[in-house]
């Protein structure tokens, strides 16, 4: 058996939750905040049968897409680094960021 952490952007959450629970994968949502852009994020816990892991893998990559994004950052002046301006930059976001995990045990009580 295998755990899959899933860590995907807000926009893509329901629709990637609608596509596995269609094909019956159970799926525990939680709301998280991203560390670069402090925006929310949604990870997804997905325990899975080792046979389904490719299936599950490409229902991920078919839901969760790469964007750009405009996000304003700080940049310190050279005059003097206590006053900054903010700048926008285009920001690459979207996709998924997935860890597998090997489950010992598994207990449906």
């Amino acid at each position: 058996m295998k755990l899959l952490i899933a860590i995907v952007q807000d926009a893509d959450a329901n629709f990637l939750m609608d596509s596995l629970t269609d094909k019956r994968y159970r799926v525990t949502k939680l709301a998280t905040t991203g560390g670069f852009l402090r925006e929310g994020n949604t990870t997804l816990l997905i325990g899975i049968e080792e046979e389904n892991l490719d299936e599950v893998k490409q229902i991920i990559e078919d839901n969760c897409k790469k964007r750009t994004t405009q996000s304003s950052v700080i940049n310190p002046t050279a005059d003097s680094p206590l006053l900054a301006t903010s700048a926008p930059v285009d920001v690459n976001v979207g996709g998924a960021t997935v860890f597998i995990l090997d489950v010992d045990q598994y207990i449906r009580i």
